[in-house]
This record gives structure tokens, sequence and C-alpha cells, in this order.
């Protein structure tokens, strides 16, 4: 079979994965389709290194086995990005910040090197929000630079997993790794029109299911994960399960599922994106899904009393743990900050070094924490819900500030809201908790201002039911559809 151009950029990683291995489509074409893709689309800015004789020399690797061996390999040939604060063997680790620019890991993350022994092909690696430290992705490094919307150029990707989303949206790549510390697989799968999963982490014991101790340029222990991203729910549970160990998933049952619709994540939405939310939910409650309201008047403030607490907090030593680890005795903290490039991330590690919030980070962990996960777990058990639903961000992607990185936005001529704050509200408290949550596309708003934009919604579930999350997205992806390409 001859495969043009157009039809490589449209495989799912599924499919892709289905085309190699069946000995359909060579891995060294489809390889190099998608990096002249990336070259071709250089202006979105959405990866920071792209190896192409790497990736070459390695499709070709796949396309020598035989075709009993490439059966063997769940990820046969398949392309995929890494953000550039998750260690890649052999690739620049810098984290979008001028002090690590040059650093090149000597192994791979654990979940990367999962990916590659199951046959992935690293493609490179992911532009982001320096340090990740912000939900735009407008890095104002010298070396990086703003990640465009494959959307509309003008606009944010969301983050800080940007460069991940932008690319898989813009068919550079069917799939890749982003991180998430307060929303940043799931904001920019909302805003590119992608899905992403933010894995559990619950105790970060036993409880968490992505281990990559001093392998990813952390915020904070308690908070951040590596977590996948693609076009399609089936392709990020096939990364999941990679990664977890995890076999084939099978779709939910529609008629069996309960759940619930958070009042205070539904309240303050964008006119635009309230209505692409609500006609999904019309969409699933047709086809036989249970809709339940639930109160979960206390959300926000709890989670207020815990998110910043640890997340200007824990960097302190968690940054120094991962530059102990990959630079002995070279770098600190200090010395990272000392060089940020980006205002908004500068005025953040400000307060880390001050430890603006030291004083209330015994009381987030050991009271506020706890009553946050036990609010989420009381809400699912009293009503019977199998997950949590509601619109991912308040208000689509908004148009890029070059001069600060991150701003205020206005949501539908209102006062003006702190743009990290405006986008992290419905991601943020799941961090906090620990638990599961799975961004995918409601739709596309009706451009009647401005173009078409995706909106997401977000489905949360309880600790360690990632594959039941997972489940229930592949259902509602049925329902609801996938987006088409963006005209770029």
């Amino acid at each position: 079979m001859t495969w043009t151009v157009d039809q490589q950029l449209e495989l799912s990683a599924t499919q892709a994965v289905a085309a190699i291995g069946a000995g359909q489509l060579k891995a060294a074409d489809y390889v190099a389709t998608l990096l002249a893709r990336a070259q071709a689309l250089e202006n979105l800015n959405a990866l920071t290194t792209l190896d192409v004789e790497g990736a070459l020399a390695a499709a070709q690797r796949i396309d020598a086995l035989g075709a009993n061996e490439r059966a063997h390999l769940p990820l046969a040939g398949l392309p995929v990005v890494v953000k550039d604060n998750i260690n890649t063997r052999g690739l620049q680790t810098s984290a979008g910040t001028p002090a690590l620019e040059g650093f090149v890991p000597a192994r791979h993350a654990p979940s990367v090197q999962r990916l590659v022994d199951a046959g992935a092909i690293v493609l490179g690696k992911a532009n982001m929000h320096e340090l990740a430290f912000g939900i735009t992705s407008t890095n104002l490094a010298p070396h990086a630079g703003p990640v465009r919307n494959p959307r509309d150029p003008e606009r944010i990707p969301g983050g800080s997993s940007g460069g991940t989303a932008a690319a898989i949206a813009a068919r550079i790549v069917p799939a890749g790794l982003g991180t998430d510390t307060g929303g940043s697989t799931r904001i920019p799968a909302a805003l590119c029109g992608i899905v992403g999963l933010r894995p559990s982490v619950g105790d970060g014991g036993t409880q968490r299911r992505y281990h990559d101790p001093h392998a990813v340029v952390p915020i904070s222990h308690t908070r951040d994960t590596v977590g996948p991203m693609a076009r399609t729910v089936a392709d990020v549970a096939l990364i999941d399960g990679v990664i977890t160990g995890h076999g084939p998933l099978a779709q939910a049952a529609v008629r069996n599922l309960r759940v619930g619709l958070p009042a205070p994540f539904w309240a303050g939405l964008e006119a635009a994106t309230e209505r692409v939310a609500r006609a999904a939910l019309a969409k699933l409650e047709a086809a036989g899904v249970t809709l339940v309201p639930v109160e979960m008047s206390e959300i926000f403030a709890l989670n207020d009393r815990v998110s910043m607490a640890i997340a200007l907090h824990e960097p302190i030593e968690d940054l120094q743990a991962w530059l102990d680890a990959n630079h002995p005795g070279a770098r600190t903290v200090a010395d990272v900050a000392a060089r940020i490039a980006s205002p908004d991330v500068r005025a953040a590690y400000d307060a880390v070094l001050a430890d603006a919030r030291g004083g209330d980070y015994h009381a987030a962990m050991t009271v506020w924490r706890p009553r946050l996960q036990q609010l989420y777990a009381q809400t699912f058990a009293a009503s019977g819900l199998d997950a949590l639903l509601f619109p991912t961000t308040r208000l689509a992607a908004a148009r890029i500030d070059e001069v600060n990185g991150s701003s205020s936005v206005s949501i539908d001529g209102g006062a003006p809201v702190n743009e990290m704050e405006a986008y992290l509200r419905n991601t943020d408290p799941a961090s906090n908790a620990g638990i599961p949550g799975l961004a995918l596309p409601a739709g596309l708003t009706d451009g009647l201002t401005d173009g078409k934009l995706p909106v997401g919604l977000e489905l949360d579930g309880p600790t360690g039911s990632d594959r039941r999350l997972l489940a229930i997205g592949l259902a509602f992806e049925e329902i609801l559809g996938t987006l088409p390409a963006p005209e770029i």
C-alpha cells in the first residue's frame, strides 16, 4: 500500500503502530514525513530540538526487524516528542531556561525508556513554559521563544506542556509526553483540541502511577507527574498502558455511567466555552449517561489553602535534588533563578527563593490537603459517581503576550482576571488532591467574535481509577468525536 503524505499525517498513534507492525508502512518513510512536517511548521515553535539523524536511524532499525519481532513491540515505529523538562539520553533537557541550556542527560527518564523499549522513536524535544512555571508556554528565553497554537498562531497553546500539545495538534507527531503540576497536560490539551492525561499521584508512594525520580526538572514532588498526550483517548490509553504495564482497554458501557457535575467548576465560564460544553452534555445525556449535579461548595477555598503553599515551597528542595543528581556540585536553585528569562517565571522564583509561603506549608500538607482529598472521596462515594465532568478551562485560548509571558484576561468583557488563575481554576484541585484527570475535546467555539477555538472537557476520578477514567473517555470520545486538523 502506498500512503500519501496527508494519509500519514492523519494517522493516530494506534493506527500508525498497526500499519508499521503489519508491514504496510515503513517506519523510515513515516518518520521522514513527520520530520518534514516539523521543519515546515517551525513557525509554531513547538520543538526546541529535532533529532533528524537519530530518529531516522531508529526508524531504520525498526524496519530491519522481522514481522514477529515488530509484533512484540507495542509502539513499533511510533514517533513521539518529549517535553524539554523530561530527561532524554543524548538530547538536551533544558526545561526552557538559560541556566540549563546545553545539558544532555546520560539516561532517559523511566517513562521515556519504557516507550523506547516498546519501539517508540523520540523525534525531538518539545518547547514549554520556562521551568514549567506557567500555563501559556510563552517562553521568553532566547533559545526557546513562545509556542504558538496551531488553530491560531497569535494565541497561546496552553501550558506548561504547550509544545507537546501544539506538535500533536499540528500533526507533527501523533503523541508525546508532557508533565502536569497544576494542569500542564490538561490545559494545553483543551486549548489545542487534543487529549491529555494527568495520572494518579495520590500519596506519592504506592499510589503514584508514573515513577521518574530526579529525571524531570521539578516544581513539586507532591504535585508533579509525567503524562501522555495524543489526538485520541485510545492513543493516550496505549501509551499509558506501556508505561504502567497494563494491557488493552475496553470502552465503558455508557448507560451504566453516573457522572457528577460540580457546580463551582461550571460557574463563571466564558459564554462561548459554556455553549460548547453544554452542547456536549446534551449529547452525553442523550446517549444514556446519567448526569448528577453536585455542590462541592468548599472546593476552591480548600484548594487555595493548598496550592501555592506547596508550589512556592517545594521547588527549593526538589529542584536542588534534581540539580544534585544531574549536575553534582555545579549549580544551585539560586544559580538557575538568576538567569530566568521570562518575567512571570522570574517573579514566581523570587517568591520561591523568599519562601513566601513556607509558613503555610505544614498546614497545607497536614490539614488542608487531607481535607481536600476527603471532599473528593466523599463526593464520589455519596453520589455513587464514576467521575466528575466539567470544562477543563473557563475560556478558550487567549492571545499571546510576548512582553510578560503571562498577563490578565477578561472573560466576556468582565474585570481583568490573572491569566494563570483563570486557566488553572478547574484543573488545579485535582492536582492538589493527587487524583487522575483526563482532558478531551468537546468541540469548537462558534466563532461569533473570534475564530473557531477548541474547548475541552475534563473527567476526574478517584485515586487509582486511571484506566477506568480512560475507558469512560473512550466512550465519551465515540459520542463527541475528535476535532479536524487545524488549517495551517
